[in-house]
């Protein structure tokens, strides 16, 4: 399993909707996961109007439908395997370093925002501290 931080992006939810298009086109299924549900309202709604010339199939974890769609958007930590989790969460996911080991690729989006580049930078700590060792890229002027 492999984490992968990418640090100064511009916006956060649409750098977060090409993580998701760059998976897609890899045939990579993606969860996507923050416990705010209102952030993860704004990402359903950036899929759907990020790109013009991409669709990107996604559905809440509780549809009927979430077995059978490549991307899955979900409040709570856990739910089908995926090939990638996207953390669009503030925090660390409870339990990260069992539920983690589910997946090919971890990505984490940080925006230029200090509040997030703070929480980002507890995140990377805590996942040293668990014995991860995540990757990280800066991706300003992208």
């Amino acid at each position: 399993m492999r984490i992968d931080f990418f640090f100064n992006v511009e916006h956060r939810l649409h750098y977060a909707c090409r993580v998701v298009r760059k998976a897609r086109a890899g045939g990579k299924s993606v969860l996507a996961y923050a416990r705010d549900a209102d952030r993860l309202a704004r990402f359903d709604t950036a899929l759907w109007t990020f790109s013009a010339l991409d669709f990107l199939p996604h559905v809440y974890a509780d549809s009927p439908l979430a077995g059978s769609t490549p991307v899955v958007l979900s409040l709570t930590p856990g739910g089908a395997a995926r090939d990638v989790l996207l953390n669009l969460d503030d925090e660390a996911p409870p339990e990260f370093d069992r539920w983690f080991a589910g997946f090919e690729r971890v990505v984490e989006v940080v925006s230029r925002d200090d509040g997030d580049r703070v929480a980002a930078r507890g995140r990377v700590k805590r996942y040293r501290t668990a014995g991860l060792v995540p990757t990280l890229h800066d991706v300003a002027g992208e």
